[in-house]
């Protein structure tokens, strides 16, 4: 059984003028336990909205989403989210206090929360930098205490928007590799919603490549077979590349051509 299925999910926002707008329509998915899936479109198609459903933030219109066989009915620790900017970590305490943030809310006792952060900030190559506050830390390092704040609550899965959108070129290598290195270590299963060919290859092990919206769905799923770390210039990357990059060309006009 996967560990979450989206089963015909259709998603209508209405505006404030009453007319509705189907962001989603027969929009179906199978993500397995352990895996790292990539969820890629052009802009507008709707990826955010398949997150905030699965973290529960929103709801569908119609159809389901099942997390081991049962409906998402809100937000869980089960699935914690990482997200584009670092606004969510709190400037007036440290690197490891914001890892142990979730945990003091959930009243685990101090010597257990302290052990579980410092170890989490172990994985994700933060030793060292614990007693630092937010404001001294780079880009990079503030996203690697976000994903370490979420790992420490240990959820069967973590939710990826664009965490590394904001990031100069060069941290947003370094962070991918390091994410990957995290992923081998962990095997938290991670849905990572991207705009970028590269980044999807790169990172995932499958990629499913969604239609411009509206009413947005799942195109086509490619299965990424590449072991070990991932060169850019290494002739099969760059055939999973042509591949990705042939199924969302016509989506990525069909989004520019609506959009004028």
């Amino acid at each position: 059984m996967p560990l979450v299925s989206f089963r015909d999910v259709q998603k209508t926002y209405r505006s404030l003028q009453g007319a509705d707008y189907p962001a989603l329509e027969h929009f179906s998915l199978d993500i397995e336990v352990g895996e790292f899936f990539c969820l890629l479109g052009p802009s507008g198609c709707g990826k955010t909205t398949v997150l905030k459903m699965l973290a529960g933030f929103e709801h569908p219109t119609a159809g389901q989403i099942l997390m081991e066989g049962r409906p998402v009915a809100g937000a869980s620790r089960d699935r914690g989210v990482v997200f584009q900017g670092d606004d969510s970590l709190y400037g007036w305490l440290t690197a490891v206090e914001n890892v142990e943030f979730g945990l003091r809310m959930r009243r685990v006792p101090k010597a257990e929360r302290s052990e579980r952060a410092m170890r989490y900030l172990e994985l994700v190559g933060l030793r060292g930098q614990e007693q630092k506050y937010p404001a001294e830390l780079s880009g990079g390092m503030k996203q690697r205490i976000q994903i370490a704040r979420v790992l420490a609550n240990e959820p069967k899965m973590l939710l990826m928007d664009e965490p590394f959108a904001a990031l100069d070129a060069q941290t947003r290598t370094l962070m991918q590799a390091e994410l990957a290195s995290i992923w081998q270590a962990a095997r938290t299963t991670v849905l990572f919603i991207t705009h970028d060919i590269d980044e999807a290859v790169t990172l995932g092990r499958r990629i499913g490549v969604m239609r411009a919206g509206p009413c947005s769905q799942v195109k086509g799923v490619v299965d990424v077979s590449l072991d070990g770390a991932r060169s850019r210039t290494d002739d099969t990357f760059l055939r999973y590349y042509k591949l990705v990059y042939e199924m969302i060309r016509d989506e990525v006009a069909k989004s520019l051509s609506r959009a004028d």
